[in-house]
């Protein structure tokens, strides 16, 4: 029995989706209302309920008629279960629905902050659904946005599915949705970036294609694999702890939640010794959810890269148009007709003319002989169309250890030894340890 993702599923007819996503609102409608009146309800019986306004926040004018794109995505929010052609892609939203429910009550009940504007009268439908709002919503609960992270993952999901005028016109009403919590005073603006963060970590917990990243997930066994993880999870918690600690001096040290995210990830991939986790495409690409996670990492990624091989040709013949080097940019990947990517952490320049075959590889862990061998044979086929870049970030572990893997599967080479041997002797540094078996 053939398994596809949730998006790639045989479609099923409307009668399932529609029975599953009644199902799902069955069940979401109610959790919702009883652990977001339950968070506001907690945090009306303490004396004291802070905030965090920004000076320039009281600029923001009060505009009544945005109440109207801020209940849309009540709508949108049931609709959302309906745009889907398999009951998996039902059940990934949902789970999407849930974790952004979990994660942001469970902040209302550690930390509640109030929303300190007063709303002036209104009167008319604005008055109206101003008035049935207030009847629910009470000012504690706050950052993370919860309105922000299911606007997130609805925009997200509605948008693969509109094209054209349709797509435009779909994400100018998201950004009123987005900007209507400040111009109801709904919201103080932390609220929106955090409340951004935490949809974004929806989406990559229950990503639209990729396999789900926790999905047969084991501790890593090799002692390497744990150290890095544990390098990356210290990290994590050191930036969270800035965050926290800086967050009494200013609310712009929350900032660091980010790269304390970010980190937290990778330390899950090493921890798990899964690639996965990068969500990276066979084609290069990565889900939109890990890109802006995972870009603190990757900055820091890249600027690593640049240290290190910034006096270094950009890549060197091995032999018979393989190529070696450093992950590529559009202009360097355009001087071959292929490039095999080894690099888990980056995405394929977007304006890349060529084939773009990606094996994502774990950074700083010696890769699996089997995941050589695979790679070793797409180098093998796209050799006989031309030249060929094999690449990691650096170009001196994973992208060589493919390469080496390559001579000897070709009898280019004798032996690991003169395998890597031949590889040093092209001019490029190299750090190569015999392979890991699975």
């Amino acid at each position: 029995m053939t398994a596809f993702p949730a998006s790639l599923s045989p479609p099923d007819t409307f009668g399932k989706i529609f029975r599953r996503a009644a199902l799902w609102l069955l069940f979401l409608a109610p959790f919702f209302y009883l652990t977001y009146g339950y968070a506001n309800w907690l945090a009306s019986q303490r004396g004291n309920v802070g905030s965090i306004v920004f000076y320039w926040e009281y600029a923001v004018p009060f505009v009544a008629w945005t109440i109207l794109p801020y209940w849309s995505i009540n709508l949108f929010y049931g609709l959302s279960l309906l745009i889907n052609t398999t009951t998996g892609g039902v059940d990934r939203l949902a789970g999407r629905y849930l974790t952004a429910q979990i994660i942001a009550v469970a902040c209302f009940i550690a930390f509640p902050l109030t929303a300190t504007f007063t709303r002036p009268a209104t009167d008319g439908l604005p008055g109206f659904m101003f008035a049935v709002l207030g009847g629910f919503d009470k000012p504690f609960n706050q950052a993370p946005s919860l309105h922000i992270a299911l606007l997130v993952i609805i925009w997200d999901h509605i948008r693969h599915r509109l094209a054209g005028g349709w797509n435009l016109l779909w994400h100018l009403w998201c950004l009123l949705i987005g900007a209507s919590v400040l111009t109801t005073w709904q919201h103080h603006f932390i609220d929106i970036p955090t409340g951004a963060l935490l949809g974004l970590f929806a989406l990559w917990l229950f990503p639209r294609e990729s396999p789900l990243p926790f999905a047969g997930a084991r501790l890593a066994r090799d002692g390497k694999a744990r150290r890095l993880a544990a390098g990356y999870g210290l990290g994590a918690a050191l930036l969270l702890a800035v965050a926290a600690g800086g967050a009494f001096i200013s609310p712009v040290w929350l900032f660091f939640l980010w790269p304390a995210l970010s980190l937290a990830i990778v330390a899950f991939a090493y921890a798990t010794r899964s690639a996965s986790v990068f969500q990276k495409s066979a084609d290069g690409h990565v889900t939109l959810a890990s890109r802006l996670l995972l870009l603190p990492y990757r900055i820091g990624a890249r600027l690593n890269a640049w240290a290190w091989t910034r006096r270094l040709p950009r890549a060197v013949m091995v032999a018979d148009g393989i190529f070696l080097g450093r992950y590529p940019s559009a202009a360097e990947a355009a001087r071959f007709v292929s490039v095999i990517d080894l690099a888990a952490e980056f995405e394929r320049p977007s304006d890349s003319p060529c084939t773009w075959k990606s094996f994502p590889m774990l950074d700083l862990l010696p890769p699996h002989r089997s995941d050589l061998a695979i790679a070793a044979e797409a180098v093998e086929a796209a050799r006989l169309a031309g030249p060929v870049l094999v690449c990691c970030a650096l170009g001196f572990q994973r992208s060589a250890g493919v390469v080496a893997e390559w001579l000897l599967r070709t009898d280019r080479a004798a032996n690991f030894d003169q395998a890597r041997s031949m590889i040093a002797a092209a001019g490029r540094p190299v750090h190569l340890h015999e392979p890991a078996e699975p």
